[in-house]
């Protein structure tokens, strides 16, 4: 995504380039900065759409002009020195004779110094016009841009109260941070919404309607920082990797001249914890965070697939820093191999989109991905550069599983020194911290049952009667084990004990 959409289109215009595409949802907002530049260039504004023809600068309209062959014509024809706006025109590229006729139109537009903008909120550019076209990402309001939106809104809603804390200048950048990621219009709605409810500009508010933004994608998920690292049991190697990256993003580090952190994948058995810390990371560093639905970017729609992992992209770096997690990357991304016979090469691109905005993003959106299966990963995605790091998570050691055990019972109000966490961390070998965590809520049914407090009977007895995901699928497991000794950096420096060969000797 380019850091300043509107110089980049001037400087397309400049330069004769006579089909530019330009993908933004923000009709008027492109329209607005467009019009400065005709207006420095001594060119005229003319947009296009399908429903009423060509407008013209003095308001009036060319409804002759509807179909998409006549608007195209007019303007080769036309001795008119302007800027040609043809709004959601991707719907008529697919047409080989309008594809034809702007392959045609390219050069004699660059004689006369006309420029066609295609203006969409999708791109979807057919492949004979893949050399002669331009492509500009709009992107979004940054801050400046908000602030303005801001003081506009409390001006025209007559908010006194909201114009006298605007005064305070942190509270003024912490609304613009929580309205980043927001088209114009979307902010300019819910700056509105909090004054009309609360007479002032309320940042929960805000946050709450940008979730609700966001999540309409389709393809974005926005989390709370809810979750902390102390939450997390065991993976001291990486919490210590965590906590020195996080000082990273200040502008100290810059001037240090160190780079913010890209990010890390987290590989390892299911279970283990690699979801949670993933949420962990956005309340250690206090960041936004943005779960991608890699299984929901692949649309049933031709071309959709790319632009929802464009828009995903976009909307994480417009709210840089952030942290953009990846679930199961794997579910996604297996399938690159075959995916010019099985899906027309949709999975190869939008790999190839993410995989090279991942090697060159300059902005800080800490990437998090997570795998249970290393097998099905692409080896480009593997490769030195993509991530910082590597990390693989084991299974829990006996000391991590009694620091898990502390964490579960005491998250649901039960005193310690009432258990054995010593007979239960050894009693539970080969387990994973989520399969911990439900051997004490199915132990607390069992109590809450017969209407007593729960005892270190009723974690026993649930042990018994659990066989660990580690059995299941040892051969699985210790697959990712061996893969993991020379490729990742371990995520605990307590090497997990080979204690589930013991057939669980001990006597609970």
């Amino acid at each position: 995504m380019t850091k300043n959409s509107a110089k980049d289109i001037e400087t397309l215009i400049r330069a004769r380039y006579p089909l530019i595409y330009v993908v933004s949802f923000e009709e008027q907002r492109v329209l607005a900065n467009l019009k400065k530049v005709t207006a420095t260039r001594s060119k005229k504004l003319l947009c296009w759409s399908i429903t009423v023809g060509l407008e013209m600068e003095d308001g009036s309209f060319l409804t002759e002009l509807k179909d998409p062959l006549k608007i195209l014509e007019y303007i080769q024809q036309s001795d008119i020195n302007g800027i040609f706006v043809l709004r959601d025109f991707h719907h008529y590229l697919n047409d080989p004779v309008v594809v034809r006729k702007l392959r045609d139109a390219g050069h004699n537009l660059k004689i006369t110094m006309k420029n066609i903008i295609f203006l969409s909120p999708l791109l979807k550019v057919p492949t004979e016009l893949e050399k002669e076209i331009a492509v500009v990402d709009y992107e979004l309001p940054g801050k400046e841009e908000l602030i303005e939106i801001i003081d506009q809104i409390a001006v025209s809603i007559s908010a006194p109260e909201a114009l006298e804390t605007l005064k305070d200048f942190e509270f003024k950048n912490k609304v613009t941070e929580a309205a980043l990621g927001l088209t114009a219009e979307e902010a300019e709605n819910v700056f509105a919404k909090s004054l009309v409810e609360k007479g002032q500009f309320d940042i929960n508010i805000i946050l709450s309607e940008k979730e609700q933004i966001i999540r309409k994608s389709g393809v974005l998920e926005y989390y709370h920082a809810n979750e902390k690292m102390k939450e997390v049991g065991g993976l001291d190697e990486l919490k210590k990797w965590l906590t020195k990256r996080g000082k990273a993003f200040s502008p100290k580090a810059r001037e240090f001249g160190l780079p913010e952190p890209r990010g890390i994948l987290l590989l390892g058995i299911p279970g283990c914890g690699k979801s949670l810390t993933a949420k962990a990371i956005s309340g250690l560093w206090q960041l936004p965070l943005l779960k991608l639905d890699v299984g929901k970017v692949f649309s049933s729609f031709v071309g959709s697939s790319e632009e929802n992992v464009r828009r995903a992209i976009q909307t994480a770096e417009s709210i840089a820093p952030s942290i953009l997690w990846l679930d199961e990357i794997e579910k996604g991304f297996s399938g690159i191999g075959s995916s010019g016979q099985t899906d027309g090469g949709t999975t190869a691109r939008v790999f190839g989109t993410f995989l090279t905005w991942l090697q060159e993003k300059k902005t800080a959106v800490f990437v998090v991905a997570t795998s249970n299966n290393v097998s099905s990963l692409p080896p480009e995605l593997l490769r030195k550069g993509r991530f910082d790091e590597i990390f693989y998570v084991d299974l829990p050691s006996k000391e991590e599983r009694k620091e898990i055990f502390k964490i579960h019972l005491e998250k649901r109000k039960r005193r310690l020194a009432q258990y054995d966490i010593e007979t239960l961390a050894t009693s539970t070998a080969g387990f994973s911290g989520s399969e911990i965590e439900e051997i004490i809520v199915s132990a607390l049914y069992d109590a809450y049952d017969c209407d007593r407090e729960l005892t270190d009977a009723d974690l026993k007895n649930t042990i018994k009667s659990m066989i660990p995901l580690s059995q299941t699928m040892e051969e699985q497991i210790n697959s990712i084990r061996e893969w993991a000794k020379l490729r990742a950096r371990r995520a605990s420096s307590i090497a997990w004990e080979n204690e589930v060969e013991k057939k669980r000797q001990i006597e609970i």
